[in-house]
């Protein structure tokens, strides 16, 4: 796989019917390694390791109701009152982050109400903070550590 802009991290893998697959911590399973699910994987750990976020709080790939259609989110972390304090948006190295990407993390939001954003394709990476009074994110350096 390709390396990608994070520390590098040490993962779990074995060979099932001609496919590469890598464990999840977070799902507690192995999944199928796609360009997709390797930037979702260190993105994961970049929460944990550099960020200090609570395994406890992260959520993976799990489906969201929007407008009548169900839709997927990358990552979820929790606050700890069960409010969402950020959304990842992940994308495969070769897809490029546009303006149809944060739009489509701002739709994931409008149900979600997350304070911040993250999306990266694993080579570049992009923080916002949502300011709802004026419908709009703010660029950021980086995200919070955890508190």
């Amino acid at each position: 796989m390709q390396k990608l802009n994070f520390p590098q991290y040490s993962f779990r893998f074995k060979s099932s019917e001609n496919k590469t697959l890598v464990f999840d911590e977070i799902r507690k399973k192995f999944v199928v390694l796609t360009p997709e699910e390797w930037v979702r994987l260190h993105a994961v750990q970049f929460l944990l390791k550099e960020k200090k976020y609570p395994k406890s709080l992260i959520n993976v790939e799990k489906q969201l109701k929007l407008n009548n259609t169900v839709k997927r989110y990358d990552i979820v972390v929790f606050n700890n009152d069960g409010s969402i304090f950020l959304i990842v948006e992940c994308k495969a190295p070769s897809i490029e982050i546009s303006q149809l990407t944060f739009d489509q993390i701002a739709r994931y939001n409008l149900a979600l109400e997350a304070e911040y954003l993250m999306v990266t394709n694993g080579l570049g990476h992009y923080f916002c903070q949502m300011d709802f009074g004026n419908e709009r994110y703010n660029f950021l350096e980086e995200i919070p550590d955890y508190k």
